[in-house]
């Protein structure tokens, strides 16, 4: 195995790791599992921008410039806590926004945080690309 592909999956492994459990925790949250896969998709996004930055870099975080790993940490936070901070809500009832709802918020979240995600990366992206 080559030591850019070792070093690209021994960095991803932290990743897969978080946002693996984070999508875990999704499915056990979720009132009937209907929209599980569905919630799964931007933890998958941020799994798959990484290995991209991965790529580009030779392995390194910072092999290619700030540009990738910037636009990675801009894509995760918003779409990752978004979906997070709803699920934890609707775990614990939050103020009671969700009594005896059916969880149709779920259908659409992932749309929704990826949306938010994206304008993340393009932030990150444009960050990344003025610094040093």
């Amino acid at each position: 195995m080559a030591p850019a592909v070792r070093n690209a999956l021994w960095r991803l492994v932290p990743v897969v790791g978080v946002v693996g459990a984070l999508a875990a925790w999704f499915g056990a949250v979720e009132p009937d599992g209907r929209w599980v896969f569905r919630n799964a998709l931007p933890p998958a996004l941020v799994v798959a921008l990484s290995v991209l930055a991965l790529a580009r870099g030779g392995g390194r975080w910072l092999g290619a410039g700030w540009r990738w790993p910037l636009g990675v940490v801009g894509f995760a936070v918003p779409a990752l806590g978004l979906s997070a901070y709803l699920h934890y809500a609707w775990l614990v009832d939050l103020d009671g926004l969700f009594s005896g709802g059916p969880g149709e918020l779920f259908r659409y979240l992932p749309v929704y945080t990826s949306g938010a995600g994206v304008i993340g990366f393009a932030i990150g992206w444009l960050v990344g690309r003025n610094v040093n």
